[in-house]
């Protein structure tokens, strides 16, 4: 299973499922991440967190916990 917070920088992925309960999970959807979107990863902080990514046309942070729940291909 590849997760967003192993995609490299430059990396355009696609998403296939969220992983987690309750209120992260919705709070990932609320950010606009659902399946099947396309996420540009444009910036990986010197030490990993955060992952700055390009989802439906704005930027967003993401910490790696909440990067670890996204599943990727």
């Amino acid at each position: 299973m590849k997760t967003l917070r192993t995609a490299g920088i430059g990396d355009t992925v696609r998403v296939v499922k969220l992983h987690g309960e309750g209120a992260v999970k919705r709070r990932i959807m609320d950010m606009g991440i659902t399946r099947n979107i396309e996420i540009y990863v444009r910036k990986v902080a010197p030490l990993g967190d955060p992952i700055e990514i390009t989802v439906r046309g704005y930027e967003l942070s993401l910490r790696k916990a909440d990067a670890e729940m996204i599943e990727i291909e």
